[in-house]
């Protein structure tokens, strides 16, 4: 059985909804310990001893309401479920407590098999519906070999450095880890080949026909209407001497990176303004490309990147925080 990956809360609760038993990656693009572990759990998913177990992968930042359910502060992590009810949880690249606990859970379940009437398990949505549902899941949406963060083909690199040259918000999905998507994109746009671009639901092709959109400044015209998002993002940066982007707000992080550095903050007794980068993609993404620095929270002081937690941390320890605050303020 392939490992699935979803994209949305509906999809995921329709996954898990009367199944014995389901395995639930939470994982990050730019994280290199959830690329180990997905070849781990690819591997599992083709053993015979778990057949009754469906496999899951799904992006803790881009579904914030699942995460925030199963209390997901960091990736990797895994939860194990059985309809709906969590069994276990591993949290961080452990493949082998990943492994001895699914074997006890598959114990467990093959013994109450017999004593009770499983439900028959739910059917994934048609492939053509799923299809549909990647393609839209973002304005511009890259099919591509690897992640942004690690691409995984000289195409695919070539493709992600164009896009972030200029300045593209985009979210990618990895074909290597679906090879039912792999296939079947192929044959419904019409296109042998990856890399695949799409915009607004859109194909618009490969590498070189991007190189082409490029050259001849086309690709602007095709990509959704927004400001500048080089402008915005200096603008939003620049809107209180500092700023912290983050997931959730001062009032109610929703990571427990960002509730650390409210923590911290808030002990300085320094005035600052925070963005819920949960609640703009465009914000979430573009910024990570903007600073070069791929992870939140981020701190800027007057339009500075500080940095994250862990610089917040050691200006703290060091007696240096409150000065550099101060300063900008």
């Amino acid at each position: 059985m392939p490992v699935i990956n979803l994209v949305n809360k509906d999809e995921f609760d329709l996954m898990i909804k009367e199944q014995p038993l389901c395995v639930v990656h939470f994982y990050a693009d730019w994280v290199d310990q959830c690329t180990h572990m997905d070849k781990i759990l690819m591997e599992m998913a083709n053993l015979t001893d778990y057949k009754i177990v469906r496999f899951l992968r799904i992006p803790a930042e881009d579904v914030p309401e699942i995460s925030l359910r199963y209390k997901i502060n960091a990736v990797p992590t895994f939860i194990l479920l059985s309809n709906c009810e969590v069994l276990d949880r591993i949290e961080g690249a452990n493949p082998s407590k990943l492994i001895s606990s699914l074997k006890t859970q598959v114990n467990g379940l093959n013994i109450k098999v017999g004593t009770r009437v499983m439900k028959p398990p739910v059917d994934p949505p048609p492939l053509e519906d799923r299809l549909k549902e990647l393609i839209n899941s973002a304005p511009v949406m890259l099919f591509m070999k690897g992640d942004a963060a690690h691409p995984k083909c000289g195409f695919s690199s070539q493709m992600v450095k164009l896009l972030d040259e200029n300045f593209v918000t985009y979210k990618t999905y990895d074909i290597l880890c679906d090879n039912e998507v792999r296939e079947g994109l192929k044959k419904f746009s019409n296109w042998p080949t990856y890399p695949q671009l799409y915009i607004k639901g859109e194909l618009i092709g490969g590498l070189d026909i991007v190189k082409e959109l490029i050259a001849t400044e086309e690709l602007k015209k095709k990509l959704p209407e927004v400001c500048c998002v080089q402008d915005r993002l200096r603008a939003l940066i620049n809107r209180h001497p500092v700023m912290v982007f983050m997931k959730g707000n001062r009032e109610e992080p929703r990571c427990g990176f960002s509730r650390k550095i409210v923590e911290i903050l808030d002990k300085t007794h320094v005035s600052y303004e925070t963005f819920d980068i949960l609640k703009d993609d465009e914000v979430r993404q573009g910024l990570k490309k903007f600073s070069n620095w791929p992870t939140y929270p981020q701190v800027y002081v007057k339009g500075e990147l500080i940095g994250g937690l862990d610089v917040v941390s050691e200006l703290e320890s060091a007696g240096q925080l409150v000065p550099t605050l101060t300063e900008a303020a």
